[in-house]
């Protein structure tokens, strides 16, 4: 695959996790009823949960500047792993246990696609 389309296929990996995480952490700082109300049957208390979105969005942000990409996937894994972890917790469903790592490998797939660094990493 050549560089050019490699990124191309990189950024287009990259963005359909970023727009879903991205999502979700502003709708953690509006905090609508149902967000609320989610997150409260998951065992967490109302009062985390601005907290969580900033978190969420902050790392997402370092995940998309080029400089911080890695480091921002880094924190994303562990932003990840701890929803499934949540999830196995209260049983949740497969879908809800599954996503965050379909989430995580589409983030560092995208990365490892325009990314330099990455590929000769790994």
């Amino acid at each position: 695959m050549s560089n050019k389309g490699s990124l191309w296929a990189g950024r287009i990996i990259s963005a359909l996790p970023v727009l879903f995480l991205l999502l979700d952490g502003i709708m953690k700082l509006v905090k609508p009823a149902f967000v609320v109300e989610a997150t409260v049957q998951l065992g967490y208390p109302e009062g985390v949960i601005v907290g969580l979105g900033v978190v969420l969005v902050a790392c997402t942000i370092i995940y998309l500047i080029p400089r911080t990409a890695v480091l921002g996937a880094i924190l994303l894994t562990g932003y990840l792993g701890g929803a499934v972890a949540t999830h196995v917790r209260v049983g949740g469903p497969l879908f809800s246990i599954i996503m965050p790592v379909i989430l995580g490998v589409m983030l560092w797939g995208g990365l490892y696609l325009r990314d330099e660094r990455v590929r000769s990493l790994v």
